[in-house]
């Protein structure tokens, strides 16, 4: 079986030596030393000032509304994963949906200025797939608008713009470090944030809103990653350069071999790539659904990424259409991309686009 992606599990024995030291120390939770050491390490390998591990990315969207104390409507993407939308709505936050460049699948920054009123507060991008967002017009928007922005950076590991992390862009910047992830924690995330102040801010959230034993001065939730997960993020990125070169050679096929075939994301040309996923846009539905069921009865699983377009959620209110972004969640589908995937099962997955593409 090829699934789109699969776990990347490191060296066992390295592993272990962090699971004796968790055992030796007793120290599980509660911002641990492998946590600490995470941390630090994770900062400087992107290049950030100052990173919050947390328990998901999901939360991590959702600390990062709360530290800016974000109320009434947010300009978002509805291409994306439905963390993005379902965050904000959790969080009483109504999405409002600025449609997609057909492009690059971002959020396309001319379709921001018309959608803002008084009760915006936010804006709320993603870099899809692991793709930069236009980050300085966005920038500028939010400056002139007042209004706070937060990136929703799930796939964007260790991507850079202009040669600078481009984490370090919006007040807040957020990852997943899920197991389907470039990087992972088994299960985690991050918060990306440069000003200290809301760090401190931050830092309480994710522990209840706690200060000290005396002073609870936030509303808080339990967000903080475990040592276990954080020794797995160890391990892995010891091995990070690895995994993506292998990933960029497995891509760099795909490039090759379906150029004529099939739409590719357009790169921003001021950002660097990681490899993340590789994503591909068919003539029509139809064509894409031949292609699938092709691929599946070959115990062949790629995914639809993203389907539906979220503006199509029942529970959003009031109803919005982005006609750019449910035209490319009808023919989008992302194609088995993960280190250990072999030149011959990329080629049976190539050979079956090439007989049902027709």
């Amino acid at each position: 079986m090829i699934n789109v992606t699969k776990t990347y599990l490191p060296n066992k024995e390295k592993y272990k030596k962090y699971i004796d030291e968790i055992y030796e120390n007793g120290w599980l939770t509660n911002n641990g030393p492998l946590v600490q050491r995470l941390e630090k390490r994770l900062a400087q390998y992107l290049g950030v000032k100052n990173i919050i591990l947390v328990s998901n990315g999901t939360v991590a969207l959702e600390i990062a509304y709360r530290t800016l104390d974000i109320k009434g409507f947010a300009i978002t993407t509805p291409f994306s994963f439905v963390a993005t939308t379902s965050s904000l709505v959790t969080n009483n936050i109504l999405p409002i949906f600025a449609d997609i460049d057909p492009n690059s699948f971002n959020l396309d920054p001319k379709n921001i200025e018309k959608l803002i009123t008084p009760n915006t507060s936010a804006i709320v991008p993603v870099h899809v797939f692991g793709n930069a967002c236009e980050v300085e017009e966005i920038e500028q928007i939010a400056k002139k608008h007042k209004l706070k922005v937060v990136y929703d950076a799930a796939h964007a590991f260790d991507v850079k713009y202009k040669d600078k992390s481009v984490l370090n862009y919006g007040d807040i910047s957020t990852l997943s470090f899920h197991s389907t992830k470039l990087f992972h924690s088994i299960e985690g995330g991050a918060l990306i944030i440069n000003d200290d102040e809301l760090v401190q801010k931050a830092r309480y959230l994710i522990n209840f809103g706690i200060k000290n034993t005396e002073e609870i001065p936030h509303l808080g939730t339990n967000a903080k990653m475990n040592e276990f997960e954080a020794a797995m993020g160890l391990c892995v990125l010891d091995d990070i350069e690895e995994i993506k070169e292998k990933r960029k050679d497995i891509l760099e096929i795909y490039r090759k071999e379906l150029k004529d075939l099939v739409q590719f994301q357009e790169q921003n040309k001021n950002a660097t790539e990681n490899y993340s996923y590789f994503p591909v846009v068919f003539e029509n539905e139809t064509q894409l659904l031949k292609v699938q069921k092709a691929l599946n009865e070959k115990q062949i699983f790629p995914r639809r990424y993203f389907y539906p377009s979220l503006d199509t959620l029942e529970y959003i209110e009031p109803k919005q259409e982005c006609k750019i972004s449910r035209d490319i969640s009808k023919r989008i589908l992302c194609l088995p991309i993960y280190a250990e995937l072999t030149k011959a099962e990329q080629n049976s997955i190539l050979n079956i686009i090439k007989q049902n593409i027709s």
